[in-house]
């Protein structure tokens, strides 16, 4: 089983828990205004590997991982090879190594289900809290991110809730308040993080020739994520 590969990080720690190496796969079907790697949005791009050759690479840093880390697979979107991602997940199991899974949740099928039968931990991104705005911003549908929450809620998978806040279009209590009535249902979710935007990203859309749709807003500051992270409500303490 082969899949196309943006790049590796062999030592994450703010990718899951504990210390992870993470996997960045090729290929996005979104076109978020706010995405800091649009070199991994084509299918045909990256690196190809085979999964068994993948894991042996993540094998190599087992001893470093401990109780809690283990391995990542993020994007691009890792649900566009789910297959890929499903059976680097099955070598990792059974070498007894925890698997996490980094997406927007914008696929929900059987390949997709087989995909989440290995996976331990899931870092779901809920990008807006209107629908209107994800298809404007993000070219998908919250109602799709919030059936894949629906099944991770049902299948009892920790969940982290990831959101990219930026500065002057969603730094409010409002959104925030959005967030937390969009989560409350779903006490599998144990963590919730804000995120700062920020424009490090810029040459890579200037070099690939792509508009940068938030350019023209500031990087967030950690001040501004700090004060909205004190409104985040976990659902078991809602």
């Amino acid at each position: 089983m082969t899949g196309r590969v943006h790049s590796l990080e062999s030592f994450g720690s703010v990718d899951g828990p504990g210390i992870r190496f993470v996997v960045f796969l090729q290929g996005c079907p979104l076109r978020c205004a706010y995405c800091h790697n649009p070199d991994a949005w084509a299918m045909n791009a990256g690196t190809e590997m085979e999964a068994e050759e993948l894991f042996q690479k993540i094998r190599r840093y087992k001893t470093y991982f401990g109780e809690t880390g283990g391995v990542t697979v993020s994007g691009g979107e890792a649900l566009m090879q789910p297959e890929f991602v499903t059976e680097l997940f099955r070598l990792c199991h059974a070498d007894g190594i925890n698997t996490c899974l980094d997406t927007s949740g914008c696929v929900l099928d059987e390949r997709v289900m087989a995909l989440l039968d290995e996976t331990d931990t899931v870092l779901l991104d809920i990008k807006m809290t209107t629908e209107e705005d994800y298809r404007e911003y993000t070219g998908g549908s919250l109602r799709q991110t919030m059936d894949f929450l629906r099944e991770l809620h049902r299948r009892k998978i920790p969940t982290w809730i990831r959101q990219v806040i930026v500065e002057g279009f969603n730094d409010t209590e409002e959104n925030v308040d959005r967030l937390n009535e969009l989560i409350a249902p779903y006490d599998n979710i144990t963590r919730v993080e804000l995120l700062p935007f920020h424009t490090m990203c810029r040459q890579k859309y200037e070099k690939l020739g792509i508009e940068f749709r938030f350019g023209t807003y500031p990087d967030t500051r950690s001040a501004t994520v700090e004060r909205l992270q004190k409104l985040v409500k976990l659902p078991s303490a809602q």
